[in-house]
């Protein structure tokens, strides 16, 4: 979508009877809280954080695990996308009970059934990987090494009990780097998510790659996407098998414009999408996601510009609200509503249970945010 400092904020459009009924979690860049909505797009509760908040999703206990601002202190990730400097879990209070601090954390993280938890890093390559990489366009800043992506499980305390790298299982001659994109990064990691199988789903998006990785033996078992997608955001599990995931369409061929896509993993084709009308209508450069939701509808994070819908799976948009909060952005020296990620929930999550989920509660702020329903 275009924007326009007149374009309205919060609820645009809701039709109740096609609409997954739920309550709307969301984060803005760089901002400090995370906000829960319902319907209607009123806001039932709020999340603070001092260090910023710049994605974060609901555990099943009602606490609220999240990825803090961005590090910058650490020269060599400083003003890379998704940095965080730390992991940390909220109550419902916004009161700490966990953390777990990094200075190469970024982007995504999973709470794991056993407790611990899935964090991805990036890491300082040896020289010799990074000479080996192949893309990228070349400058005269460009680092001896190269920065990987790595995925750890760590327990509660912190400690490392697993390890997956890139530079141990990239190819060099099949991961190559978009020819618009330095080198700072080989892969760039945007998402990690988990089968059924306790395997990894993976994305990268200067390789325009996707996969399933084998926790136990770190292969791939499934890899897709070069000439198929371009920067592509938030692969998820479907029960059919299948992955669903935000293709951004940024430095792909033709004109640029974003969809959502579910791809066979057996086949490899791409069996249902999501484009706007028409296509340039509907793009974000960056950040961004899709969820499939129980009754077959699809929440879309068109992240740049801060907006979130719903279609149908007949590709109706049946629910739609653009996000109201803005925050600094030192990159742009503008403000922003740009939403990383958003996520859906029922009404009977288990999240959700017992809490006061009133809309009351922010009178004051659903005034100006909530003004009624297009």
């Amino acid at each position: 979508m275009g924007w326009s400092i007149h374009q309205p904020v919060g609820l645009i459009h809701y039709s109740p009877s096609l609409s997954y009924r739920g309550f709307t979690l969301f984060s803005t860049n760089r901002g400090n809280h995370t906000t829960l909505i319902d319907m209607e797009g009123r806001i039932c509760h709020q999340w603070h954080h001092d260090e910023g908040i710049g994605y974060s999703y609901l555990l099943p206990n009602g606490n609220l695990l999240c990825r803090t601002g961005p590090e910058t202190e650490t020269d060599i990730v400083k003003d890379l996308g998704g940095s965080s400097s730390a992991l940390v879990e909220l109550d419902w209070e916004s009161n700490v009970v966990w953390s777990y601090r990094n200075p190469m954390l970024h982007h995504d993280f999973e709470r794991l059934p056993n407790g611990n938890t899935l964090v991805l890093l990036w890491d300082a390559m040896p020289k010799e990987f990074s000479s080996r990489v192949k893309g990228g366009y070349v400058s005269e800043d460009d680092p001896d090494q190269m920065l990987g992506d790595v995925i750890q499980e760590i327990t509660p305390d912190g400690t490392s009990v697993y390890q997956w790298r890139t530079e141990d299982n990239f190819d060099f001659d099949e991961d190559v780097v978009c020819p618009l994109e330095n080198r700072r990064e080989w892969g760039h990691g945007n998402s990690l998510n988990v089968t059924p199988d306790g395997d990894f789903i993976v994305s990268y998006r200067r390789t325009n790659t996707v996969g399933i990785v084998d926790k136990a033996t770190g292969a791939f078992k499934w890899k897709w996407g070069p000439n198929e997608i371009a920067h592509q955001h938030h692969p998820t599990w479907l029960d059919n098998g299948h992955i669903l995931l935000f293709d951004n369409g940024a430095h792909g061929r033709g004109n640029g414009f974003s969809r959502i896509v579910e791809v066979d993993t057996v086949s490899n084709e791409i069996t249902w999408q999501f484009a706007g009308s028409p296509p340039p209508s509907f793009y974000s450069f960056n950040i961004s996601s899709a969820q499939r939701l129980p009754n077959g509808n699809t929440l879309i994070c068109e992240g740049a510009p801060g907006r979130i819908f719903e279609v149908s799976y007949n590709k109706n948009i049946v629910w739609e609200y653009i996000n109201p909060f803005f925050a600094l952005d030192p990159r742009s020296n503008g403000n922003s509503n740009a939403t990383f990620r958003t996520h859906r929930y029922g009404p009977d999550h288990p999240a959700l249970r017992g809490k006061n989920l009133d809309p009351k509660n922010y009178e004051a702020l659903n005034h100006l945010y909530a003004p009624g329903v297009g």
